[in-house]
């Protein structure tokens, strides 16, 4: 039979698959083939295995989840944890991948052809991904930096020597060597009455207390040479750098982040092709440092010390409302959904792929790779509080300080620490460029969907791309450009990001419906079980949305104006922040209502803007039954060679 003309309405007018013949007259039983080669493919379902795990696990994995487990209960943070990734992350996960698949479309076509009142989401995802994109590149510039100073015979964080150091740079262990009448300052023993007089009392008492009764203690502003390095070196921030006090361009750093998007370009000049080659070391690298790493830090004395603060469980915590919060937006954020990387990945595979398959193991391996990575570091951390004889918890620091202060600073405390060091912010820049990779390949993806005639010119695509992230991070290498950096961390994909996953689960469990969904899950040759469906089913439609609504009211009631240390940020910053946060809704809104508009002035009903496009949906159902079909036929044709040969 053939489609009537009304089934090509609005909801299949911005139609972008390459479909030949008019689209009001063509067969489901034949319909015309959607190219793959023209789209891009895959080269085998490894590449696309290792380029979502490669996504997934990314440097949140090793400088954000130890922390988190550590002060979070320890050992007990795993049951949040666990609990959240079976009922939000891991179905939204799986819904992505499925979702693109099935569709063969980037974020920024797919959900109008779920539903044109949807159309303006996957615009929103993509701005998120911009913006994130543009300052996560900043943090792989940095690793650049570490990995090049590496390559010495002298760590230049590892004494207070240098002429970076301030006065207050402090190293405890050479500290031990004052006697008690003077303190460790300005990288000598100084005596009380001297380091009182240099801190604006008129003398000492004794060795404990300056003039007028104050505590010398109380003076200290001691400041590690790590710390300094990063800030005063690397960053070449002085005391007076803020947002008001901008100060000029760290050519260092520039040179870094060009290097940076140097290198995502070469990598994705030929799309998935040649990024499916490069994550073959990208995504498995990782792996054989931590294991390296974890090799050398249990070795080390203290190393059971750190991993029994690491996972010590603290039952009490589990009562708590921001260990749920912090186990769900922990497992949320390293998955990655809502930002459109996994349906762009998923775009260029097979339809006859087992998906669900790849999504249960990539969740594991992610999972499993973050309480791996957790022992790793805090082995290390331990080694470190024993050398400074201080509790494992004065040196636990999560984030930033973890991965470019605190390990730093721990590595030098190691045999031939160049080497290490070397390895971890190797570790690091793998790590980063993965997830970099995906979030670029998103917004080149969508400029291809939206003019498909773009694909023959993919070096000024890509270069064009690159070149604009390069541009716009730019700023971040100003001596002041850390704060912009926090300002994009703390705004960028915070809650506005909660808010367009919401919105997609919603449009996929109720809107679409599961029961559509699970037919073209279906199609493509996916089976599984009755429970495994109901399972699936259930989150997509309840637990899903609802947790994360919860994690969002939860975000929007713990927020707190953007802060670096005791630095508070102006009310300007945090309305800027505010609007990059806004932004990514804002882009929604034009194209939904022009869906709508466009329905109104056709005369269509409503609802038709709640419909998928049924023309789209048919074809990709009819490819979904081939691919599938020839799967079958292929393991039929060898099961029958094997009983064959057997005979």
């Amino acid at each position: 039979f053939v489609l009537p003309a009304q089934l090509s309405s609005v909801a299949c007018k911005y139609d972008q698959v390459n479909l030949s013949g008019d689209k009001e007259s063509l067969s489901v039983l034949e319909p015309a083939p959607v190219e793959g080669e023209e789209r891009g493919m895959w080269t085998n379902q490894a590449e696309f295995f290792l380029s979502c795990m490669a996504y997934a696990v990314g440097i949140g994995n090793v400088w954000r989840f130890p922390y988190k487990c550590f002060k979070n209960g320890g050992g007990v943070f795993l049951i949040p944890y666990l609990i959240m990734l079976a009922l939000a992350a891991l179905p939204m996960f799986y819904m992505e991948l499925a979702l693109g698949q099935f569709y063969q479309l980037g974020p920024n076509k797919v959900f109008g052809k779920l539903a044109p009142a949807f159309r303006g989401l996957g615009y929103g995802m993509l701005c998120v991904t911009m913006w994130v994109a543009i300052y996560y590149n900043v943090i792989i510039a940095w690793a650049f930096f570490y990995t090049f100073a590496s390559l010495t015979s002298h760590l230049d964080w590892a004494d207070c020597g240098n002429w970076f150091n301030t006065p207050d740079c402090f190293l405890p262990e050479i500290a031990k060597q004052c006697d008690k009448d003077s303190t460790w300052w300005n990288n000598t023993c100084t005596s009380i009455s001297l380091y009182c007089k240099a801190r604006g009392m008129q003398g000492a008492i004794n060795s404990t207390h300056c003039l007028g009764s104050t505590v010398v203690e109380t003076l200290h502003q001691r400041v590690s040479p790590a710390e300094e390095y990063f800030k005063r070196y690397m960053l070449l921030m002085d005391d007076n750098t803020s947002l008001d006090h901008m100060g000029g361009v760290n050519w260092r750093l520039a040179g870094c982040l060009l290097l940076s998007w140097v290198v995502v370009m070469a990598c994705l000049i030929k799309g998935v092709k040649s990024a499916g080659k490069v994550v073959w070391f990208t995504a498995l690298f990782p792996y054989l440092v931590l294991v390296l790493l974890l090799v050398r830090g249990v070795t080390l004395p203290g190393a059971l010390e750190g991993i029994k603060y690491f996972l010590y469980p603290d039952w009490h915590k589990l009562l708590s409302v921001h260990v749920w919060t912090d186990a769900a937006t922990q497992i949320f954020y390293s998955l990655g959904p809502a930002f459109g990387g996994l349906i762009t990945l998923a775009s260029y595979n097979r339809r006859d792929n087992n998906c669900q398959r790849d999504a249960v193991l990539i969740a594991l391996a992610n999972s499993g790779t973050s309480i791996f990575a957790g022992f790793v570091i805090f082995s290390i951390l331990g080694f470190m509080a024993q050398e400074l004889n201080v509790p494992v918890a004065e040196v636990v620091e999560g984030g930033i300080g973890l991965a470019f202060v605190v390990y730093p600073t721990a590595v030098t405390k190691l045999p031939v620490s160049p080497i290490w060091s070397f390895l971890f912010f190797t570790m690091l820049l793998t790590l980063g460029l993965d997830s970099q990779f995906t979030m670029v390949e998103s917004l080149i993806t969508a400029l291809y969907d939206e003019k498909p005639s773009l694909r023959k010119k993919q070096w000024e695509i890509v270069g064009g791309v690159c070149l604009v992230g390069f541009l716009l991070g730019l700023p971040m290498c100003l001596q002041g450009g850390f704060y912009l950096f926090v300002l994009l961390d703390w705004y960028a994909g915070s809650w506005s990001l909660l808010v367009l996953a919401v919105t997609e689960v919603v449009l996929v469990g109720w809107v679409y419906g599961t029961e559509r969904f699970s037919r073209d899950i279906y199609n493509m040759g996916i089976r599984t079980s009755r429970y495994l469906s109901c399972y699936w089913v259930f989150t997509w439609k309840v637990s899903t949305p609802l947790l994360l609504s919860c994690v969002l009211v939860a975000t929007l009631l713990d927020y707190q104006p953007a802060k670096e240390g005791d630095y508070m940020f102006p009310d300007w910053a945090n309305g800027l922040g505010w609007g990059v946060a806004i932004s990514s809704l804002v882009v929604v809104l034009p194209l939904s209502c022009k869906e709508i508009w466009s329905g109104v002035l056709s005369g269509l009903p409503l609802s038709t803007m709640f419909t998928p496009c049924r023309l789209l949906r048919d074809t990709a159902t009819n490819q979904a039954i081939k691919a599938s079909s020839r799967n079958l036929d292929y393991v039929k044709h060898e099961k029958d060679n094997i009983e064959a040969d057997q005979n």
